[in-house]
């Protein structure tokens, strides 16, 4: 091919082949500010965090499906499933869900934002159209009536009406009034096309959607009963059920505009959901009677139950169905429906909890019983921890999360399948109140008092844990800790058998431990209560599994047995009163004593921390204990002893505020006061890293305290939260090599034992972040990010997992091919090298052969003694005669033909065995190639053999052609080009275990294969030392301070 060349000296001919695009469409590029590591996964948690009413529709006559909103997504339960998530909607509302209703085999959601608004309709998860909406308009919808062939959208001026059969929008209605609508809207039964809504004045009208007119307007009975609050249509036709903000509840008759019945409410609660039961049953003394209805509030955790017969009674009251709101937790009661023609009730609450209860108790109850339960959070996580590995190499690694809340629960959250996490329980709690009468809405202050206080650290080892099993029977809960001395405990000799607690908690402004069974998800027997009697502000377990330590706010360590519940030390550790007198005496005396290396000796007794434990942490091998005071002093005490062995002071720095442990590298991380981790070797007591944000430092982080960091499980990571900031530093070059902007301060965080997820929680969520790790499938770059390069990433957009997972994948696509700016390939320009098998003649390389073949071939014997058959193969029994089989038939026809095909066959092997030995001696082709062809091309064709080929060619080596020398020859030159390392020792293994007594027999070979074992022993020499250079480099990186 000719090319010319032009003026500016570029050929022209043949250009570079250009890149390959994806699907036909430009590659993606990484979105600014996103993260470089972590790609959103999912969130885990949520069920119904929101005011947006859940929406069901029955199928058939056996079950319903149950939809709830978690932000801008929907999540369809089944029920007769026990409300088995069986769909999350796709893809996610651009803004936060608004309203939702469930129409035949459709799902309706209005969605809105400060800019834009919209309803789309989905259709088992996934998005099928989108309703017109006029041209400008800019108001939510709040609730939505369907009904016939209407749908109705109520907004808070005005009524959207589209035909359900096409999405079209038909009209818009606007009333006369000023008053705003309310979002109660119903519609009336047998009454051809009429809606009735409710107003803020609280008036009720009736409006016929097919003309676009107002029919009627219901006045209340007084001024002074505010705005409807709910509005639902009774069993019996023309009568509907009004509630208001400030009054009564009425049922009204709209023919005759006359209330019929008149209920009072209870006040500070305004009814915000009304329900009827419609199997005609439930009522009366008996429940064989028809007329119940169920009425919830907002402001209540209660369901309160009426019997509508002879005037209307109260017939019971469901206590604390849902949490009751609080100042610092949300609650109350955002919708009830009994489904159709069944005796269940169906409700949701504002504290992430949906509930189904039945109505088949014996004797007779008006109120239910819980029959299905799916709930979360009811307020922000506050902390987080990932189980560690078990001792047993169970497959459960990475799956299992722990969280704690402000609303004082401690949840397991399965990463594999939702319907396995759960509730750690603390007793019957439900019991004690209704036993004491706390279950009402005015006494929310005192049930909350009957469990633990909230969560602020925990710590994990299931090495002892004994799941389901550990410890049967019934054990009271939180009892203080067995005195030493006294009966031994009973129950320590069954946990000895059947194993015990393994999980620890620190609370809220109490001064006991708490401990946990995670196998029986449950309470644990002990509550551990600080020596010093000031509240415990860190805990830490053994890695065995068997202590657990606290520190207090006053200072102390406490080391307590988890088996036993007794106390086992003291750090620093207690004094007899002989003792303290002669320390007395040796202090006032000596002092502090030097001793020859210039460190300090603490004498028993001394060391006690002046101010908080902020942290602790015990080592691998339960010698050390580490602790962290927040007055910036690190101290390391003797396990067993009590005695203080070092101290490292860094309150010249700052402050500490927490401090992690990573037992594979034996490294403490610190937080510190001024926004920086400090990270300090254990084994050398040395500050060996300081890791900021940024140097210098941007005005944006200033000010920032660091929330919560973690190590990865490989410790080479150190991750980070700083206000919505999550940070990355690799810990042996100490860069910070990503961060990425949450929409909320981010208040906990979590790696994975596995390394695949990073588990973040924000203040403004009851939900559980999910990040899947990037580096453990595809290259990340790691380069360092600059000062201004942070400061742009946290102007630009927050970003967080969906609880549907969606973008996931596109976001990992995207970051994967979308990182030149990130990451320059320092090979560019590099030719490849030909021979893939060794990248550099300096280095000692292993061949890319299956490890099976060489192995088999070591073990050859062994296999071929193992494979050999049991007994000889019998004869296969014959048919009876009447049954003639296919081998029967098959042998007339072949008989004659299989004499004359032996013949053939032996005749054409010996044809070719004559053939072989004139032109090539006799030789096979390994022979061939040993003696006449090169070195690469023997060993090449040895390595296509299969172990028992080369079995067999290895014995048929004859010493008298020099083969037996040639093929030694060919491994010490294979051992000089230090390729292939493992084949070569495998064939002189199997060379001198068949071959041996030749090799000694003969004087030429002898020094063949010497000269072939003083390569090899040179080859030993040169890469131990490379070892312990590499060893000395790292030791040196490892101990400098960057």
């Amino acid at each position: 091919m000719n090319m010319d060349e032009d003026e500016d000296g570029v050929l022209d001919g043949r250009i570079a082949k250009r890149q390959k695009l994806t699907n036909g469409t430009a590659k993606a590029q990484r979105r600014p500010g996103a993260s470089r590591v972590f790609a959103p996964y999912r969130t885990v948690g949520l069920v119904s965090p929101t005011s947006v009413p859940f929406t069901s529709i029955p199928l058939g006559k056996t079950t319903s499906q149950i939809t709830t909103s978690v932000g801008r997504s929907l999540q369809t339960y089944d029920l007769r499933k026990g409300l088995n998530l069986v769909f999350i909607t796709r893809p996610q509302t651009p803004e936060v869900i608004t309203a939702s209703a469930a129409w035949k085999d459709k799902i309706l959601a209005a969605w809105a934002g400060e800019a834009q608004v919209g309803v789309w309709v989905f259709k088992r998860g996934k998005k099928e159209a989108e309703l017109e909406l006029p041209r400008g308009w800019r108001e939510s919808i709040q609730n939505f009536c369907i009904f016939g062939s209407w749908i109705v959208g109520v907004c808070e001026t005005a009524l959207l009406v589209w035909k359900s059969a096409t999405f079209e929008l038909y009209t818009t209605l606007q009333g006369n009034s000023p008053m705003p609508f309310t979002k109660c809207v119903a519609s009336l039964p047998t009454f051809l096309n009429k809606i009735i809504i409710g107003r803020q004045d609280g008036s009720a009208e009736i409006w016929n959607i097919s003309s676009g007119k107002q029919v009627y307007t219901i006045l209340p009975p007084s001024t002074a009963y505010g705005v409807v609050t709910a509005i639902e249509p009774t069993p019996a036709l023309s009568l509907v059920a009004i509630a208001y903000e400030k009054g009564p509840l009425l049922i009204h008759d709209i023919k005759t505009d006359l209330p019929v019945l008149h209920l009072n409410t209870a006040a500070g609660a305004p009814i915000t959901s009304i329900t009827f039961r419609t199997d005609n049953l439930g009522a009366g003394s008996d429940g064989q009677k028809a007329g119940v209805m169920a009425t919830a509030s907002t402001e209540s955790g209660d369901i309160t139950l009426y019997d509508l017969n002879n005037g209307g009674r109260k017939a019971g009251v469901l206590r604390a169905a849902h949490a009751h709101p609080t100042p610092s937790t949300p609650g109350g009661v955002s919708r009830i429906e009994f489904l159709s023609g069944q005796a269940v009730l169906v409700s949701s609450g504002l504290d992430n909890s949906l509930k189904t209860w039945i109505f088949d108790q014996t004797p007779f109850s008006p109120v239910p019983r819980i029959l299905h339960s799916r709930s979360g959070h009811g307020a922000p996580i506050t902390n987080l921890h990932f189980l560690p590995s078990a001792s047993d190499g169970s497959d459960d690694t990475g799956k299992w999360l722990l969280s704690a809340s402000r609303d004082r629960s401690l949840w397991g959250w399965s990463l594999r399948r939702d319907g396995q996490s759960t509730e750690l329980s603390q007793g019957a709690v439900a019991a004690k109140a209704k036993k004491q009468g706390l279950l009402a809405a005015g006494n929310r202050d005192s049930l909350e008092e009957l469990k633990c206080p909230p969560i602020t650290s925990m710590a994990c080892s299931l090495n002892r844990d004994g799941g389901i099993g550990a410890l049967p029977g019934k054990h009271p809960i939180w009892q203080g800790g067995a005195k030493k001395g006294g009966k031994k405990n009973a129950s320590a000799e069954v946990s000895a058998m059947t194993g015990w607690e393994s999980v620890v908690t620190a609370h809220e402004g109490d001064r006991k431990a708490r401990t946990w069974f995670w196998g029986r998800k449950r309470a644990g027997r002990w509550a551990f209560e600080t020596g010093d009697g000031s509240n415990v502000s860190s805990v830490a377990m053994s890695p065995c599994g068997t202590f657990a330590v606290l520190g207090s706010e006053g200072g102390g360590i406490d080391m307590f047995n988890l088996q036993s519940g007794l106390h086992r030390q003291r750090f620093p550790a207690r004094l007899t009163p002989m003792q303290a007198k002669q320390l007395k005496l040796e202090v006032e005396k000596h002092g502090l004593v030097e001793e020859d290396d210039g460190k300090k000796k603490f004498h028993r007794g001394q060391g006690k921390h002046g101010s908080a434990v902020v942290g602790l942490a015990v080592d691998s091998l339960n010698k050390t204990v580490i602790s962290a005071g927040a007055d910036g002093r690190v101290k390391f005490w003797d396990f067993s002893s009590g005695l203080l062995r070092h101290e490292i002071d860094l309150s010249g720095s700052a402050g500490i505020t927490a401090l992690r442990f990573h037992r594979g590298t034996d490294l403490a991380a610190l937080a510190c006061t001024d926004g920086c981790v400090r990270v300090v070797d254990i084994s050398t007591y040395r500050l060996i890293r300081e890791l900021w944000p940024s140097r210098p430092a941007i005005p944006e982080m200033s000010g920032l305290k660091i929330m919560d960091f973690t190590f990865s499980e490989d410790g080479q990571w150190i991750a980070a939260a700083m206000g919505q900031m999550v940070l990355l530093w690799d810990l042996p070059t100490g860069h910070l090599v990503d961060a990425f902007k949450l929409r909320a301060t981010c208040t906990s965080l979590a790696f994975s034992p596995t390394g695949e997820f990073l588990a973040t929680s924000t203040d403004d969520s009851v939900g559980v972040d999910v990040w899947s790790n990037r580096g453990l499938f595809m290259h990340v770059p790691t380069r360092h990010i600059s000062a201004k390069e942070l400061a742009r990433i946290i102007s630009a957009e927050a970003q967080a997992p969906t609880v549907s997972g969606e973008g996931g994948e596109a976001l990992i696509t995207a970051a994967g091919e979308g990182e030149e700016e990130d990451d320059i390939d320092i090979m560019d320009g590099v030719p490849e090298p030909a021979d893939i098998d060794q990248l550099s003649s300096s280095l000692l390389s292993l061949s890319l052969v299956p490890r099976s073949r060489w192995q088999n071939l070591l073990h050859l014997d062994l296999i071929r003694q193992r494979n050999r058959p049991v007994e000889p193969p019998k004869k296969p029994e014959k048919a009876p005669f009447f049954l003639p089989s296919l081998q029967d038939r098959q042998a007339n026809n072949t008989a004659a033909s299989t004499t004359n095909t032996d013949v053939a066959e032996l005749e054409k092997e010996r044809t070719r065995v004559l053939k072989l030995t004139k032109e090539g001696g006799g030789q096979s082709t390994f022979t061939y190639l040993l003696l006449h062809a090169s070195t690469t091309d023997f060993l090449n064709h040895l390595k296509s053999l299969s172990p028992a080929a080369a079995d067999i060619e290895i014995r048929s080596l004859h010493p008298s052609d020099s083969e037996m020398l040639s093929f030694v020859d060919a491994l010490t030159w294979l051992m000089h080009k230090r390729r292939d390392f493992e084949l070569g020792q495998a064939w002189m293994a199997v060379f001198l275990r068949i071959h041996g007594d030749v090799v000694l027999a003969d004087e030429e070979l002898r020094v063949a294969v010497r000269q072939w074992r003083d390569a090899m022993e040179g080859e030993k020499r040169r890469v131990k030392g490379l070892v312990g250079y590499c060893e000395g480099v790292l030791g040196y990186l490892r101990a400098a301070r960057v």
